[in-house]
């Protein structure tokens, strides 16, 4: 029959006899798998197998946003994957237009090694998350997938509060101007500012911004303006869808910032700052050195997965948790402008 050990006399006496063995720090068998009378160190790895719920990590991995804050957070600043601790050249504007006359390889000869120069940049992604804690009083805990809804929610609010973070970040990068577009009847041309704010990014960094970024109301102020002069050309400008004013300005890509937070008690706010129109660059095809201005690296979990979710049941409640790795840089801040427009 075993006899429990309840102190350290007995716990050296039954080592000395052979009966008692400590598991070496760090050991993990799994959950439930330990010999009788052995001695384990709690560690992150059994809290992490313990916790780990690869059934809502899959469950978020397919899940869509409908507020489609992914695709708002990969117009401003795409994802390039790295370890959690990485280093990049920060970009250069002269090393995008480099070229050379000398890339013919002469027989039996390498090509001509070129090398990406800049600043080299250390930084590693943060570990961010968030926990909610679900009293099953509250809830039918009985209905299958409740969890859902839990995870799906905390996702959402970690990607709102990664798209405040890349709009705080950009905000502090940008050369900011102040316009007026009137809307009482004054003649204003909005998108010729727009056409002169691209071609001031180009002159000061040598490439182009290929995005504008409009919040909803520096948008319907563009419109409104146009609206206003009562001229069949301003009629059609008004008109303009946003893939219409890429077209007319000759970028790749506009969008609208729609998207709000809770800023106080009770007010509602844009993610973006109020009245204001962004002009930046990003490369199609991102990588790690190259001119784009601003970045989001991300680095997988353990699993391998992008983000994760943890499940701690107690008898009464469960702590449901959402975790992901990034961080957000402005690898490369000339070129980018902003206009901040009004109405008088």
């Amino acid at each position: 029959m075993n006899t429990p050990i309840k102190s350290t006399p007995q716990i050296a006496a039954a080592l000395a006899a052979g009966a008692l063995m400590l598991a070496p720090l760090g050991a993990d068998r799994g959950p439930g798998n330990n010999p009788h009378l052995e001695i384990c160190l709690a560690n992150e790895s059994r809290f992490t197998t313990a916790t780990f719920s690869e059934g809502l990590t899959a469950y978020l991995t397919g899940w869509q946003d409908p507020e489609n804050l992914v695709d708002l957070l990969n117009f401003l600043s795409p994802d390039v994957t790295t370890g959690r601790r990485f280093e990049f050249k920060r970009a250069e504007n002269a090393q995008a237009l480099l070229s050379e006359a000398d890339d013919v390889r002469a027989i039996g000869s390498p090509f001509k090694r070129i090398e990406m120069t800049g600043d080299t940049v250390l930084g590693k992604t943060l570990n961010k998350g968030l926990t909610m804690r679900i009293d099953h009083d509250q809830v039918a805990t009985n209905i299958p997938n409740w969890e859902n809804r839990y995870v799906a929610y905390l996702r959402q609010r970690c990607l709102r509060n990664e798209v405040r973070r890349a709009f705080g970040l950009i905000d502090a990068s940008v050369t900011n101007v102040a316009k007026v577009w009137n809307i009482v009847g004054t003649a204003v041309d909005p998108d010729g500012d727009l056409l002169a704010m691209l071609k001031l990014c180009a002159d000061n960094s040598g490439i182009r911004p290929n995005r504008l970024l409009f919040s909803t109301d520096a948008w319907d102020l563009r419109r409104q303006s146009y609206q206003t002069l009562g001229t069949l050309a301003a009629g059609y400008s008004a008109r303009l869808s946003t893939a219409d004013l890429a077209g007319v300005v000759r970028v790749k890509d506009v969008r609208v910032v729609e998207a709000r937070y809770q800023s106080s008690a009770t007010a509602k706010s844009l993610l973006s700052t109020a009245l204001r129109v962004y002009a930046y660059y990003e490369e199609p095809m991102v990588m790690i050195d190259d001119p784009s201005n601003m970045k989001r690296f991300v680095s997988p979990c353990d699993d391998g997965s992008m983000q994760r979710v943890f499940i701690e049941r107690g008898a009464k409640y469960t702590d449901i948790t959402v975790e992901s790795y990034s961080v957000i840089v402005a690898t490369h801040t000339l070129g980018m402008r902003s206009i901040t427009a009004s109405s008088s």
